[in-house]
């Protein structure tokens, strides 16, 4: 495994040999669906015992006001990814639009990924996988027919907002959390990403091959052109227990497939 910083040309990372990647996405992680919660670490310790690396590509929680939020879900997360890494298994974790306030600097408070290990990339993200320059993203930055949702993306992202943000206090943060998420539930609906978009960025970074959660669509598909050039995108399951829908994407030297989870 060799790394590499974060933001240069060259991969984060890059997986070669025996080793075996491990990819998920929106867990949606939160004390409102505790089936859930138990549906994916249930099917993380099944797919994890021979993974080399492990990428968690956004909305690992359903809500998140910053590294100080005491929460019991999050610290049974750390340390199973703590205990990961012990083993030697690479770890990156990439936000998502439910999550995005992750790792954000709080005077007193540890960071998430000091305390997992985890590497925290950037959206979107390069890496090689056994040869395949690969690009990685959440996928919320190219769903732009919500232009809504672009417009309260814009403005939360910015350092100003976020640092006046994590000054409220935490009780304050969580009960601004909780009304926008009641009113995300009222949209309900979730937009596919812009195709062009995302080609756009992957001839950028000169790949063939895009993995991205967010849209709830599970699946492959060719995102543009013809092959043996096209480019091609996998698009990662969320989790409801209830729906008996959730899975990883497994990929080593002798490709790439999908691992259903089932609840037990």
């Amino acid at each position: 495994m060799r790394e590499d910083r974060i933001g240069s040309e060259r991969p984060v990372v890059s997986a070669a040999g025996d080793d075996l990647v491990l990819f998920a996405s929106d867990m949606h992680l939160g004390e409102h669906d505790p089936g859930t919660v138990d549906f994916f670490f249930e099917a993380l310790t099944r797919e994890s015992s021979a993974i080399t690396h492990l990428f968690l590509l956004g909305d690992l929680f359903e809500v998140w006001v910053g590294d100080d939020q005491s929460d019991a879900i999050a610290e049974r997360l750390i340390e199973t990814l703590s205990g990961l890494r012990g083993r030697g298994v690479w770890i990156g974790v990439m936000v998502g639009n439910r999550d995005f306030l992750l790792n954000q600097p709080i005077a007193g408070t540890a960071s998430f990924s000091a305390r997992c290990g985890a590497l925290m990339l950037a959206d979107p993200t390069r890496v090689d996988l056994f040869g395949q320059p690969t690009l990685l993203a959440h996928g919320d930055a190219w769903c732009l027919d919500d232009v809504d949702y672009q417009r309260f993306r814009a403005q939360v992202r910015t350092p100003d907002w976020q640092q006046v943000f994590l000054a409220k206090p935490l009780a304050e943060r969580l009960a601004v959390a909780r009304a926008l998420r009641s009113e995300s539930e009222k949209r309900r609906a979730i937009t596919d990403i812009d195709p062009s978009a995302a080609a756009t960025q992957m001839r950028a970074f000169g790949v063939r091959r895009l993995i991205h959660g967010h849209t709830h669509q599970p699946g492959e598909s060719v995102l543009e052109g013809e092959a043996p050039a096209e480019l091609r995108r996998n698009v990662l399951s969320d989790w409801s227990a209830a729906d008996g829908r959730g899975g990883f994407l497994r990929v080593n030297r002798q490709g790439w497939s999908r691992t259903a989870a089932a609840p037990t």
